[in-house]
């Protein structure tokens, strides 16, 4: 069997690939938006609950962001993944922008009259929540059609890249942005919003998928069928959903930067960034170099890496110490995500791709919001110390059940 390496063509042949250039511009631009929005919801909501509540009770109140971002998700992702199946994608996502636009240009018009309040802000978190329910299936489903299948394994390892530069580049400048005004992140956020649409706009290339027959609840049976009789893509998906759900600890930030670790808005920034900084190194190497042998094995490891890296966080007591961990948890998530999407994407066929991806959007949501929301109420009872430790231990444990309850997973091989 040919190697994975020489099979796949060379990094720069995505170099030639137009509508893969704007697709990637529009993806990095939103990603980046979406960043310095979340950093500035995050640290507003806080600041404010701080005023008249203490240290758990402010922490609690950023993780309600994640848990009312993600319950329009729960009820709208499957008929978002039919929606993606059916319809163009690209005005899904042109759509998705024009209400997240809405959505912070409210957010900015508040925060320069200085009437922000927390209800307003989970209300702007809701509306985004139900946004991104059609806009993360439609824009995983779009990315296959913009290149020949031999270069989707790079495609999917470029697009990550986008997603973490713009993590690394979002939480720095959202900090810097706070810093200064919040209403300025805001209002940096829209400019980058519009921007992504008109670089959907450029796309020359059919976006609307086959026609699919059947009925609505059809073909969301349909979806949700095969990904539970795929055991390898349900594995990789609910893996996901355990580890990060027990190990995530951006909820927890806000307060090991202002009250754990003493380094204000900049030093939030620096820490938000540090996961993206780790994830963007192991992604650009995994662009170059694709895995080519046990990547089964690759992904537990990964996960178990994510895991350990949280419980050093959690025990850290210096700025540096706490960025590293960071990066080395980003790094290790970015290599078990890499084996995710490609694996999910090889096996699904482009006509159930919007179902599939509403379906692993899902899970991920679960595990990333939800994962807030319970790093936020974990620390109400152990601190904000006590339950990034509490986290990074429930990952490691989830690692352990899933490697022994999902073999095949364990024994996949090669990206092909």
């Amino acid at each position: 069997m040919t190697d994975t390496a020489s099979a796949l063509p060379s990094a720069r042949a995505l170099l030639r690939e137009g509508d893969y250039l704007r697709f990637w511009a529009s993806r990095f631009m939103g990603s980046l938006g979406s960043q310095v929005q979340s950093v500035t919801m995050g640290w507003q909501i806080y600041a404010i609950s701080r005023q008249t509540l203490g240290v758990g009770a402010s922490a609690f109140n950023v993780s309600l962001i994640g848990l009312i971002t993600f319950a329009p998700l729960f009820f709208l992702a499957l008929p978002a993944g039919e929606t993606a199946d059916r319809h163009d994608r690209r005005g899904v996502l042109l759509f998705c922008y024009a209400g997240e636009i809405a959505t912070v240009a409210v957010l900015s018009f508040a925060a320069f009259t200085h009437s922000a309040t927390v209800p307003l802000l989970l209300g702007s978190a809701l509306a985004f929540g139900a946004s991104r329910a059609f806009f993360s299936p439609a824009m995983t489903a779009l990315g296959p059609m913009m290149v020949p299948r031999p270069l989707l394994p790079r495609a999917i390892a470029s697009n990550s890249l986008a997603w973490q530069t713009a993590s690394i580049g979002g939480p720095a400048l959202g900090g810097i942005l706070v810093a200064i005004s919040p209403g300025a992140a805001f209002a940096t956020t829209l400019v980058l919003y519009i921007g992504a649409g008109l670089a959907l706009l450029s796309i020359r290339k059919s976006t609307k998928p086959q026609a699919q027959p059947g009925s609505r609840m059809e073909l969301v049976k349909e979806g949700l069928t095969y990904v539970w009789t795929h055991r390898i893509i349900f594995g990789a998906i609910s893996l996901d959903l355990a580890a990060v759900i027990l190990g995530g600890a951006t909820a927890l930030l806000p307060a090991f930067a202002r009250d754990v670790l003493h380094v204000g808005a900049q030093g939030f920034g620096i820490l938000r960034s540090g996961p993206a900084l780790g994830a963007t190194v192991v992604g650009l190497f995994l662009a170059v170099h694709p895995i080519r042998r046990k990547a089964g094995l690759t992904m537990f490891a990964g996960v178990a890496v994510f895991g350990a890296a949280t419980v050093l966080f959690g025990v850290s007591t210096s700025l540096w110490v706490s960025v590293a961990a960071l990066a080395v948890l980003g790094g290790a998530d970015m290599l078990s995500v890499f084996v995710r999407q490609t694996l999910v994407q090889l096996m699904t066929p482009d006509a159930m791709r919007g179902r599939v991806a509403a379906v692993s959007t899902l899970f991920i949501s679960a595990s990333n919001e939800l994962g807030e929301f319970e790093s936020g109420l974990v620390a109400r009872f152990l601190g904000a110390v006590g339950a990034a430790v509490f986290g990074g231990v429930g990952a490691l444990v989830a690692t352990g059940v899933w490697a022994a309850a999902f073999p095949a997973l364990r024994k996949a091989d090669r990206l092909e």
